[in-house]
């Protein structure tokens, strides 16, 4: 990301506000915008991780050694950056955990932690006959599957590559049995790794409260994005569905809001750094395309907001072979297009880390639409895209689709073979 678009710090130093980063980063470029930092170089290792530390040398060579599990350290890195930090000055932190980032290498200290415990398992991880559609499935195919029942005949390779049964429970022949002892596995170790998360937020509100901060800090715990867990079989993110497209937002700010306080406005991650920089008392910049939430902070409504949000994932079958998709939630419904192609030919994979790491990039996969009614359908089981109720629900969504991706620049015009998929597509 280029420097000079590294908003969020560079607004809370006009206001007065020393500004620090701490774990990671995972833009390439060096945050030089920010006063403090020491991040982790891409996405970090989870044990003994090397830091790039400000003031430690030029970058990317100003690296700096740690010991200890990647939770721990940050966490104590960022105490002592409380600890040492200009205190004439109000405070602006960055911190960030690289866990439970997979392959979710958690502390030895929890490995006992849920050993005799079962988790309970999502009915879809075994059966649903009616989800999805071609897009997803491939024409004739099972649904790919990465817990470890089905293997889709159009994706036999991706599934020895990512499929979690294969890579821990190859020797079990029982599908059921090797599908079930995999998903505990997986959310297992998954929980494990946030378990570790709980403990070091513990350890970090605790010297919050010690040093007398608690209660005016403003506290915000949230995500890049939500996390399927063995939901439709599938596990990772990516996907438009509920598991993966909904983020954690919880604010703690005893001055304006009361405990416990729940709100259903359909916010998305570009409203993150307009709202931060109200609460620090300034005003959301013109150039920002997100708008601040800080009324329903406070219990008041939020004038002309968004009644739709939108979504894209563009890399196609690259990161667990999740096909490119865009599509449009609103809190009732969700409509997706499956296009399937990759944005570049290719002749022009070379250079790029993905170009020999996945099989089937170059592949195109169906094109197909689904659409949801979450209200009578919140875990997405029955595709109703086809269905004549929705007809005119459908419509409606089409065309705040078409006006969010041109207020977006989001039209591919810069790559008409994409382009001419969803034209052809649109009327389906």
């Amino acid at each position: 990301m280029d420097t000079e678009k590294q908003y969020l710090p560079r607004e809370l130093k006009k206001l007065g506000y020393s500004t620090a980063i701490v774990g990671k980063w995972h833009l390439v470029n060096e945050p030089v915008h920010f006063d403090y930092y020491k991040v982790l170089p891409g996405q970090g290792n989870y044990f003994n991780p090397t830091f790039r530390e400000k003031g430690k040398g030029e970058w990317p060579k100003n690296t700096v050694s740690s010991k200890g599990h990647s939770s721990d350290v940050i966490t104590d890195i960022s105490i002592d950056y409380l600890e040492k930090r200009d205190k004439t000055k109000p405070f602006f932190l960055m911190h960030h955990y690289k866990a439970p980032h997979d392959m979710f290498e958690y502390a030895p200290r929890y490995e006992d932690y849920l050993k005799d415990v079962e988790i309970p398992e999502p009915a879809s991880l075994y059966n649903q006959p009616y989800f999805g559609s071609e897009g997803t499935r491939g024409k004739n195919d099972s649904l790919l599957s990465f817990i470890g029942t089905s293997v889709s005949p159009r994706n036999q390779q991706a599934n020895r590559k990512s499929n979690y049964a294969n890579l821990f429970f190859a020797d079990i022949e029982d599908p059921r049995l090797r599908t079930h002892l995999a998903y505990q596995k997986y959310l297992k170790d998954y929980l494990r790794c946030v378990k570790g998360i709980d403990d070091n937020l513990g350890r970090l509100f605790a010297y919050l409260k010690k040093a007398g901060l608690w209660e005016n800090t403003v506290i915000i715990y949230t995500g890049d994005q939500g996390m399927m867990l063995g939901e439709h079989d599938y596990i990772d993110k990516r996907w438009m569905y509920e598991e993966s497209m909904r983020m954690p937002f919880i604010v703690h700010c005893p001055a304006i809001i009361g405990k416990n306080k729940v709100s259903d406005l359909l916010i998305n991650n570009t409203d993150y750094a307009p709202t931060i920089i109200e609460l620090a008392g300034g005003s959301t910049p013109d150039y920002m395309q997100g708008n601040s939430f800080i009324n329903t902070l406070k219990g008041e409504p939020e004038k002309e907001w968004r009644n739709a949000t939108y979504y894209r994932y563009w890399m196609h079958i690259i990161h667990h072979y999740v096909p490119a998709h865009f599509g449009i939630r609103t809190k009732d419904y969700k409509l997706i297009f499956y296009y399937g192609k990759h944005y570049l030919p290719k002749e022009q994979f070379a250079g790029h880390y993905w170009a020999n790491e996945y099989y089937g990039i170059e592949y195109e996969t169906p094109h197909t639409w689904e659409f949801y009614d979450l209200k009578n359908d919140p875990e997405e089981l029955h595709n109703r895209y086809n269905d004549p109720k929705y007809r005119d629900v459908i419509r409606e969504l089409k065309e705040e689709l078409k006006k969010q991706r041109l207020e977006l620049n989001e039209t591919d015009k810069n790559y008409p073979a994409i382009q001419a998929i969803t034209d052809k597509h649109w009327n389906d």
